[in-house]
């Protein structure tokens, strides 16, 4: 199983997450929301060989926290995967609109100095923003929209500039959210889980209960949940080959 936007940090006991996920033999993506917190989330997974844990700094603390890019920077050369990274369009963060389109840009600008980075990507109401800022940065990397809840035009745009896609369970709950999955290119797609911020009937999803989009997905694409767990593992091979260690 993949979970490729997981915050193992945010968990109650982020430690017995991080065992259970190398119990289950996950490959699981652990994002940041701050780049003050990789040391710590990069340890939690130090003896795990198939967890990474991405530099982060998420557009909705970019006011608080903007002061850390030069900390991101330095980090960069310690992982290929920077996230959770983005632009968030809601309306209680308009006044930090201007903050996070300058700290967005220069994370885009950082990864093309590095050669380019796999890129976990929020675009809550502002796919539009961000897929503009993708494509004056081409060589920043490789993007994977997280979550993606852009309009069907939005997606098609997202689709023509190779962008990647993950889903979760949250998202394929909703008939809107399995529509906008069953459009995405299948060999750009990845599974995730978004805990514990995203829940299911008021519980927390941890990074197992990506078994759950595995079979949401086999019903969209009409396929056995063999067939998906095979197309998601190729996938994330052709992603990780992308982007050199």
């Amino acid at each position: 199983m993949i979970d490729f936007h997981a915050h193992l940090d945010l968990y109650s006991d982020p430690a017995a997450t991080t065992k259970e996920c190398v119990r289950r033999d996950l490959f699981v993506l652990s994002v940041t929301n701050t780049p003050s917190a990789w040391k710590g989330t990069a340890a939690l997974a130090k003896d795990a060989s198939r967890i990474r844990t991405a530099i982060g700094l998420h557009p909705q603390i970019a006011q608080e926290r903007q002061s850390e890019l030069g900390l991101l920077e330095d980090l960069l050369p310690q992982s290929r995967y920077v996230g959770e990274i983005g632009l968030d369009g809601s309306p209680e963060l308009k006044a930090t609109w201007d903050t996070q389109r300058r700290v967005f840009s220069e994370i885009l600008r950082m990864c093309t100095a590095a050669g380019g980075r796999i890129m976990t990507i929020h675009s809550r109401r502002a796919a539009t923003p961000v897929l503009d800022a993708l494509a004056g940065g081409v060589d920043a990397g490789a993007a994977v929209l997280h979550w993606f809840s852009g309009s069907r035009r939005e997606l098609q745009r997202a689709i023509d500039q190779g962008c990647w896609f993950s889903v979760g369970p949250a998202m394929l709950a909703g008939e809107r959210g399995r529509g906008i999955a069953a459009i995405m290119p299948r060999d750009r797609v990845l599974t995730e889980s978004d805990g514990p911020f995203a829940q299911i009937d008021g519980r927390p999803l941890f990074p197992w209960d990506v078994a759950n989009a595995e079979k949401e997905l086999a019903r969209i694409w009409g396929v056995a949940e063999k067939d998906v767990q095979y197309q998601l593992a190729q996938n994330l091979r052709r992603l990780t080959s992308m982007i050199p260690h």
